[in-house]
């Protein structure tokens, strides 16, 4: 596992927050946040030694350089069972979907059934009445066509991906949000106009403490 990874796992293990160890080795909780996701992949020495003294364990640990040794109420994981799949920032119609440009890390995810997926960090408060709130990942099924009603992230001609209930008819599409601020309404766009493209229907919502 890369560096990231090992801080949330042994952040995890401590059953501590992203604020209370951000608080320890002095640093903001976005920071904490990216070098566990990978966003930023080159830590300060420092902050590497810092890390290591707020979550019990050594820099040799967090580097992936040594195997940390397992809790005895820890039982193994079977890795086999998970699938590496990139987080995307933002989707835009110019890129292709994985492209360099959009990924900001990785994640694994337990969802297979041979489909493909990718994880998406949503910006804004358009869906939070359904509890996909500003900041929090969704885990997407790349698929080009939902049924209406369902949760969908969405191509809308040239602009990036959004996310939203999505509906259909033969000559129109409707981006329903869903959220309490009565700022964001219902979107209908013409097919004749606009072009609409489905990226993938949204499976799971995440979010870190």
């Amino acid at each position: 596992m890369g560096i990231g990874e090992n801080i949330r796992l042994h952040r995890r293990m401590l059953n501590m927050t992203l604020e209370e160890v951000a608080a320890k080795v002095g640093i903001s909780r976005q920071t904490l946040s990216r070098y566990e996701t990978g966003i930023i992949s080159n830590i300060p020495s420092d902050n590497i030694e810092a890390l290591a003294q707020a979550l019990d364990t050594t820099p040799a640990c967090l580097m992936g350089w040594e195997e940390p040794p397992l809790p005895p109420e820890l039982v193994p994981i079977d890795s086999s069972r998970f699938k590496k799949i990139p987080i995307l920032g933002y989707i835009s119609a110019g890129l292709p979907l994985y492209a360099e440009e959009h990924v900001e890390g990785y994640t694994y995810t337990d969802l297979n059934g041979g489909a493909e997926y990718f994880a998406l960090l949503v910006r804004g408060d358009s869906m939070n009445a359904i509890g996909i709130n500003d900041g929090y990942q969704i885990i997407v099924r790349r698929q080009e066509e939902v049924e209406n009603g369902e949760i969908a992230v969405v191509m809308v001609g040239e602009e990036n991906a959004t996310v939203k209930r999505f509906y259909s008819t033969d000559s129109t599409v409707t981006l329903m949000p869903q959220s309490t601020n009565p700022i964001h309404q219902p979107q209908i766009y013409d097919l004749s106009k606009i072009p609409i493209k489905v990226l993938g229907k949204v499976v799971k919502v995440e979010f870190t403490l």
